[in-house]
């Protein structure tokens, strides 16, 4: 185990080593310079002043002896100041991410809830109108786009029926718990169909492909009825490749949906991004990547450990043999 462990943390530093010089590097050649930004944005600036700022934030410098000196600081928990919110990066990230995990968290927790037990259902109904039925609303779930759902969505519940608003984190002045929920329904509808979809169709897949293995075969040849099969049998290692996802997914859950985060006005680290990105952000948007793909690699440790609580088969020596 140990050696285990030990392997995934050097593996998860270099890739997340790796990302982290991409990302700086992309940002860098975005064009909008924050002091030519700055600049543009005062006439009263010379460029003697642009030389002397430039000079001063180090962007004089080649991208990559910046990215060292940004890595150096970051090492020690110092990732620099968000040039639109004149703050320290982590502050603003933190209580965003809060926001983000509440919504992704539930719409994970409720798509799950959904795909597990419809799944299976219509696994152990193949090539039935029921069947048919569920395939053709995975499809439609995984095939509209989420700013077209989030739309059809507003304009139903927001604007037609008026039972919930269109938008944000919750009403000025107000702000108790039933009204932050109301403002969570919509982006939550948007993000659990969209989930649900894929992750139906993943499991109904998963379920089928068990159902024709021989030890299922055999467990029927010995009398136990479809429940017992199903459930005792079938349904664990059915939900092997749903941990491996759901692992995959705990990136998506702290990054937050980008579009559904900013169709809603929902404050998230997916909106935090991309308004980070539209504002010449860099350093907040950089952090926010990393954290993505760093919730990302964990998340796939955590699975690969809750693989082999599951199954007797998988072993830490397999593991690393991989």
């Amino acid at each position: 185990m140990l050696n285990f462990v030990v392997c995934r943390v050097f593996e998860s530093a270099v890739v997340v080593l790796i990302v982290s010089f991409v990302i700086y590097c992309l940002i860098g050649f975005m064009p909008g310079d924050p002091i030519d930004l700055m600049i543009a944005s005062n006439p009263e600036l010379t460029s003697e002043d642009s030389s002397r700022l430039k000079k001063l934030y180090g962007l004089d410098q080649p991208l990559v002896s910046r990215y060292w000196n940004w890595a150096q600081s970051a090492l020690y928990g110092d990732f620099g100041y968000s040039r639109v919110y004149a703050q320290p990066v982590m502050d603003i990230l933190w209580p965003r991410m809060g926001n983000t995990v509440l919504l992704m968290g539930l719409s994970l927790f409720f798509a799950l809830a959904i795909a597990i037990p419809i799944g299976i259902f219509a696994a152990i109904r193949p090539n039935t109108k029921t069947d048919y039925l569920i395939n053709l609303l995975c499809f439609a779930g995984i095939s509209i786009p989420p700013f077209w759902l989030a739309l059809l969505v507003i304009i139903f519940f927001s604007v037609t029926l008026s039972w919930f608003p269109a938008g944000g984190m919750e009403t000025v002045g107000k702000g108790d718990l039933w009204d932050r929920i109301s403002y969570m329904v919509l982006p939550l509808i948007v993000l659990t169909l969209h989930t649900a979809g894929g992750l139906t169709r993943f499991m109904r897949a998963n379920m089928r492909q068990t159902l024709r293995q021989d030890y299922i075969r055999t467990a029927r040849a010995k009398g136990a009825n479809t429940y017992k099969v199903t459930l005792n049998h079938a349904f664990r290692n059915s939900m092997l490749p749903i941990i491996t996802m759901i692992g995959i997914s705990l990136g998506g859950v702290f990054s937050g949906a980008l579009i559904t985060e900013t169709m809603f006005s929902w404050l998230g680290v997916g909106k935090t991004i991309f308004d980070a990105i539209l504002g010449n952000d860099f350093n907040l948007a950089l952090v926010g990547l990393l954290f993505a793909t760093l919730m990302t690699l964990t998340g796939s440790f955590i699975a690969d450990i809750c693989q082999i609580a599951m199954d007797p088969r998988v072993s830490f020596a397999s593991q690393d043999e991989k």
